[in-house]
């Protein structure tokens, strides 16, 4: 079991590359966005007592300057491989449109895929619906099992889905089952989150997205309780030259939750850059700034919202709440 301060230390990761990310915010520019949040968040890391080796982040070495997949963070210490998206929702951040937020997922060694960066079809449901959704069956079957699971009707039900091209035949299915749908235009991973919450009044997500977003996904269902199924999605000839090069065979496979994420010890934090359906976004005020943050543990089960603020140290800095 992890150091029982850890979870917190990766609280400091999340904010400052949400604090950063923050100041960007309608600037649009979205890779300068993006540029400040890994810097903010490859900083953080280097303060922490980990040995810390990413294996879902901005690329492979020749990809990325920093935060690379195989990069070592941290000082030295207890060892933790960590999968991270220092902005999920780049455009939204650079628009200053809803759900923007920075996002890290921590296990053991070996209790995170390393997915290769192509599409990933998925299927997120909360713990209602776990065990009663099959990424292989028609939408309209998925989408009765999950409104049994909850007791409603279908017609009560809404799904999130990345609005897209792709996902004409899907919205199309969906409509025609009855349902409901929220179309978002980026941040897949927040809208699988919100899936697992309730309150959120969204019941499931579905659509292709990244497969890394899926690992990331799936550590947040091992502390939520719910459930991803995935299946990769070929699009071009590089895609199969990446999966030979890892080792992946069979395209068909259905990826659950353990499988994308099957640590023992799993620590997942998020903070919001702009306001979102879970999370506030970053609040800056005369002499500080206010963040919240979800950080989420396997061993203890926890789930802790933080409702932090952060206080340039001057002795006349006035806190409201």
């Amino acid at each position: 079991m992890f150091n029982k301060d850890l979870p917190l230390e990766f609280v400091r990761v999340v904010e400052q590359a949400a604090i950063e990310s923050a100041r960007t915010t309608g600037h649009g520019d979205r890779k300068y966005s993006d540029h400040v949040a890994v810097e903010a968040m490859r900083k953080e890391m280097e303060t922490l007592d980990i040995e810390g080796r990413i294996v879902i982040g901005e690329g492979e070495r020749d990809e990325a300057p920093m935060l690379f997949i195989g990069e070592a963070v941290g000082r030295g210490g207890e060892a933790v491989d960590i999968a991270v998206d220092p902005l999920e929702g780049t455009n939204l951040c650079a628009t200053g449109a809803p759900n923007a937020i920075t996002v890290l997922a921590a296990a053991e060694r070996g209790g995170l895929l390393h997915a290769p960066d192509i599409y990933m079809e998925k299927l997120v449901v909360g713990p209602s619906s776990r065990g009663n959704v099959d990424i292989n069956a028609p939408v309209a079957h998925n989408l009765e099992a999950i409104a049994r699971s909850l007791g409603r009707k279908v017609t009560d039900l809404a799904v999130m889905v990345l609005e897209r091209p792709r996902h004409d035949k899907l919205i199309a299915d969906i409509r025609r089952a009855g349902a409901r749908i929220k179309l978002i235009g980026d941040g897949d991973l927040s809208a699988g989150i919100a899936a697992a919450v309730v309150g959120t009044n969204i019941h499931a997500l579905m659509g292709i997205g990244g497969a890394p977003e899926g690992v990331l996904t799936a550590a947040a269902m091992r502390c939520l309780n719910g459930e991803i199924q995935g299946k990769l999605v070929v699009t071009k000839d590089s895609d199969h030259a990446r999966l030979e090069r890892m080792g992946i065979k069979d395209i068909n496979r259905v990826y659950h939750t353990n499988d994308l994420a099957p640590g023992k010890d799993i620590i997942f934090a998020a903070s919001g850059v702009t306001d979102g359906s879970l999370l506030r976004g970053v609040r800056f005020f005369g002499g500080g700034v206010r963040t919240h943050t979800l950080v989420m543990t396997t061993r203890p089960h926890r789930v802790r919202f933080i409702d932090a603020i952060h206080t340039s140290g001057d002795a006349d800095v006035k806190i409201r709440f």
